[in-house]
């Protein structure tokens, strides 16, 4: 399970940001994953309201792929980009990220592309012709990701996949996602087939390919005529989880990427992230704003219109979720809801993974208390009720069972409990 409060992917192509520090953070809480862009997209200060933006680098702080040339004329400081020539100095920061991430144990979900929601974006970008010297991206940013629309871009983006792919080939705490919310700004779908191809083919001399994820929707989508070669199904702000059972049936992760717009209480997000693992999700990761440049350990207070949450206790409540996971043999484990007979509160919610007299998982949410009754086997168990706000055990049990149904007492509750009853 890969479980996070990560920041807004601007580690690496953020000359200001300390990722050291911020991995360093990330491990001491206890998580183990992070997003983060590779510089074809970054995003003006002041975009979505996010204040001191991770993904927006101040003038002249930007670094991508791509080198500057010796022209000047870059929308935000600097020289424009030559798109064919690396900058040796990005590819030195990325694999110093990567080797800085696996030694702490977190996996980097290294983001390709991501489409440009605003003129003030598409004005930022080295793809557009106004900020590189080599004649080609005029063209609309509504037109970049396509095959046949993209004014001379199809090729740069693909010498960029390549490129990554050879520089990171010794890295196994990777995967690779496609594009982020491929589905506004006029991606299309072949075109990002054809990126799954890419990386395929680069990917082929490697005895261990990495693995790909595709970003779906916001909410919730039926995942239809799936690529192959793609392992990851993400979602956005996929609260209630329905997309997990949606797409349960492919047999690979479903994931939730990126999360907010729920105020900035910690919550929604906590519930969130319970709901969508019990549900038999493979990922979840919480955008964090107070991951900031300056305060790369996670204690900047953001304003209350911030567009999320994400701070230290939060993080804390995510490692506790995450230490609950890992208590299962979760790859045993199916999400199941039927063996519970009984005894839910009115308003209250559950969801629950299971391995039939083995192991269950059950998180309930709408507060109160709650007498269930459990389809169990004949059997010895354990039983506990976990507080997911402060990772202390409530109340545990020892219970000798003869078949049939059994009727666990939780402690009072407001507004999540979890359960684990195990042989």
């Amino acid at each position: 399970m890969l479980i996070t409060s990560g920041e807004h992917y601007g580690a690496v192509l953020n000359l200001d940001f300390d990722y050291v520090k911020y991995l360093e953070t990330l491990k001491a809480d206890g998580l183990n994953l992070t997003r983060t862009f590779a510089g074809a997209y970054v995003e003006p200060q002041g975009a979505f309201k996010i204040v001191q933006n991770t993904l927006a680098p101040a003038a002249g702080r930007f670094i991508s792929p791509w080198a500057r040339s010796a022209t000047p004329g870059y929308a935000n400081g600097g020289n424009k980009f030559d798109l064919s020539t690396w900058d040796e100095a990005y590819f030195k920061r990325l694999k110093d990220f990567m080797m800085q991430a696996a030694r702490r144990g977190i996996v980097v979900e290294l983001n390709l592309f991501c489409p440009f929601y605003e003129e003030n974006i598409w004005a930022l970008s080295p793809q557009k012709a106004s900020n590189n010297i080599n004649g080609v991206g005029d063209v609309a940013r509504t037109n970049v990701y396509t095959l046949d629309r993209n004014g001379g871009l199809l090729a740069v983006h693909d010498a960029m996949v390549r490129k990554l792919v050879t520089e990171l080939k010794g890295f196994d705490n990777l995967y690779y996602e496609i594009c982020n919310e491929a589905y506004f700004g006029g991606v299309t779908m072949e075109w990002q087939r054809h990126i799954a191809d890419t990386i395929v083919e680069a990917e082929k001399p490697l005895r261990h390919p990495h693995l790909i994820s595709q970003n779906i929707a916001n909410k919730k989508a039926k995942v239809e005529n799936p690529h192959p070669a793609v392992s990851i199904f993400n979602f956005h702000y996929a609260s209630p989880p329905d997309t997990v059972a949606l797409n349960y049936g492919l047999n690979k992760v479903i994931g939730e990427n990126e999360t907010g717009f729920k105020g900035t209480n910690d919550a929604p997000y906590r519930m969130e992230a319970w709901q969508f693992i019990l549900a038999g999700g493979g990922l979840f990761n919480n955008l964090d704003y107070s991951f900031v440049a300056g305060h790369e350990r996670g204690d900047f207070v953001y304003p209350k219109n911030q567009p999320g949450g994400g701070n230290p206790a939060y993080r804390s409540q995510m490692r506790i979720l995450k230490d609950f996971i890992n208590r299962f043999d979760f790859i045993a484990m199916k999400p199941d809801t039927s063996m519970i007979k009984s005894g839910r509160p009115e308003k209250t919610s559950a969801y629950a993974l299971v391995q039939p007299g083995k192991q269950y998982a059950i998180y309930l949410f709408g507060g109160a208390q709650a007498q269930l009754a459990l389809e169990l086997p004949q059997g010895n168990y354990k039983v506990e009720w976990l507080n997911p706000v402060t990772g202390r055990i409530d109340k545990q049990e020892k219970l000798r069972h003869s078949g049939g149904t059994a009727t666990l007492s939780s402690p009072s509750f407001d507004p999540d409990i979890a359960l684990r009853v195990a042989r």
